[in-house]
Formats: structure tokens, sequence, C-alpha cells
């Protein structure tokens, strides 16, 4: 049986405000739907994506701020020119290491250039984060 993921709600405190924000990164808006003044739902698509998310009133219990994400880029020195470009803050590129079986993070692209290695970060108004995660050759069977 195939399981698709198709959303991830994201809980925001400002409906209108997030929509501009996720707008302005270039998502697609796939749908904004207001059935009474208690229930909204928006989606959005990141370019590219099989996934969306939805936020809006009445979605979630959830906490805004409180979701975590990752989006999967090609080329993160790209992905994080663009976002800067459109007025995101995103952190500096980093890569993992561990010590001791702790991980923690060091300054730069991994050294190796390994796909899954390097990363950079940034967050919604909200808070809700997002961690940009470079693949270029995935793994098999992914």
């Amino acid at each position: 049986m195939s399981m698709r993921l198709e959303v991830a709600v994201i809980p925001v405190t400002d409906v209108s405000r997030a929509l501009y924000f996720y707008r302005n990164l270039g998502w697609r808006l796939d749908a904004d739907f207001e059935a009474s003044p208690r229930f909204r739902l928006v989606q959005l698509t990141p370019p590219g994506s099989e996934c969306s998310i939805h936020f809006g009133r009445g979605i979630t219990p959830a906490a805004p701020g409180s979701a975590h994400n990752y989006l999967v880029v090609s080329d993160l020195e790209q992905a994080c020119a663009d976002l800067i470009s459109r007025g995101v803050e995103v952190s500096d590129i980093y890569h993992n290491v561990y010590d001791a079986g702790v991980q923690d993070h060091a300054d730069g692209p991994d050294p190796e250039g390994r796909s899954y290695a390097s990363f950079a970060s940034f967050s919604d108004p909200d808070g809700n984060g997002w961690v940009l995660q470079e693949v270029q050759v995935r793994l098999p069977g992914r």
C-alpha cells in the first residue's frame, strides 16, 4: 500500500500575516477557505514539493511557533540567497559534528560535500522553524 505525506500543519497566530510570508517565499496558494468566523483553512505548496502546509483558524490546538520541518534543496547556497532576497533572515550554513555521541553544529557546509550533511535554517513570523537540508544525491530507495 502506498502512503504519501500530503500536508504538514503549521500553527500560526495571524493567518493573513502567515499567508503573506509564505506567498512571499514563492509558495503556491492552493486553497483559502473560510467556512465561518472560527474556521479558515489555507493551503500552500513549496516549489517542486508534493507536500503542502495547512494553517488557519480552527485547524490545530498546537501552539503557534511549535512546528519544526525540513525543506530539501539541491543547492543550499542558492536557496539561502533566494530567501535572503525575499527578506527572510536565514542562518549561516552549518554542518553537524558529533563529539562523544552528542550532535553539535560547526560553521560552513559539510567539508566533504556529502548529501544530507549541510544545513541552514529560518523561521516564519510565529517562530515555526524550517531547516534547509542540501541533498544532491539521494540515498538508494529514497
